[in-house]
Formats: C-alpha cells, sequence, structure tokens
C-alpha cells in the first residue's frame, strides 16, 4: 500500500537482557522527530479510527501482540499486519491513512516514533464503526 512502510527490526539476544532496535535517522520511513510516547491496550479492546494529515508515524510493538489496520480511503484497500516480539518490526504509517488497532496480547505496549509533536487538531477522529472492516 502506498504510504506505509514495513522494516524487519533488528534484536540482540544477551542472557542479561535483550536489545530491540527502533529506529536510526538513516532509515526508511525516517520524517524527522517529533515525539516519541508509548500506549497499552488491552487484549481485544480497538482504537481508532485516526488519520492524521501531517504526522507519519513509526509504529513499533516490544510488548504483547497488536493488529493493526491501515485503510486507504483513495483506493478503499486494507493494510493489516500483527506486530510482536515474535514479528518483530517497524510499521510506518505516512499522513492521510486512516488508522485503527486492537490488543491481541494480554498485556499489549506500543512505541510511536512520531514526526512531529502531538497537535490535537492535526487528526480527525471517527467511530470505528464508520469504516467497515471485519477484526478476526
Amino acid at each position: 500500500m502506498d504510504g506505509v512502510v514495513l522494516t524487519p527490526l533488528k534484536q540482540i539476544h544477551h542472557p542479561k537482557g535483550d536489545i530491540f532496535h527502533g529506529m536510526k535517522k538513516s532509515d526508511d520511513g525516517f520524517d524527522g522527530f517529533g515525539e516519541a510516547y508509548f500506549s497499552t491496550i488491552n487484549q481485544d479492546d480497538i482504537k481508532g479510527w485516526k488519520k492524521h494529515t501531517k504526522m507519519t508515524l513509526n509504529l513499533i510493538v516490544p510488548v504483547g501482540e497488536i493488529e493493526f489496520v491501515v485503510y486507504d480511503e483513495n483506493t478503499k484497500k486494507f493494510l493489516s499486519v500483527k506486530l510482536s516480539h515474535k514479528n518483530y518490526q517497524r510499521l510506518t504509517v505516512m499522513p492521510n491513512l486512516w488508522m485503527a488497532f486492537r490488543g491481541v496480547g494480554k498485556y499489549n505496549m506500543l512505541l510511536n516514533l512520531a514526526s512531529i509533536e502531538h497537535n490535537p487538531n492535526e487528526a480527525i477522529n471517527i467511530e470505528i464503526e464508520e469504516i467497515k472492516y471485519e477484526w478476526q
């Protein structure tokens, strides 16, 4: 899907604790740095739909498992991916695409390395029922 990049990330296993790479400024999808934040989502709960008009999202799931769904209203296509410790990748979502996500694991946490600082006037939120998607 145009505007979406899925990047495998490196994990370095160490007997005293593992290292999980996130992002370098030389990586595809890096569009500047505005802020980094963590968000949790409960099992089977869904957050979304949200469309950012300026922010590029760089989403990583270091804990649990989260299903992300991106919707392009121009092509009417969906992209779905589950990210977790086992499928450790970074999902980059460019502006003007709708996104929602669902907690799959018992406890789930994501990291967003956002290109700009949060601005409530920069995003559009709609109810989950407004875009029809069959959550698995």
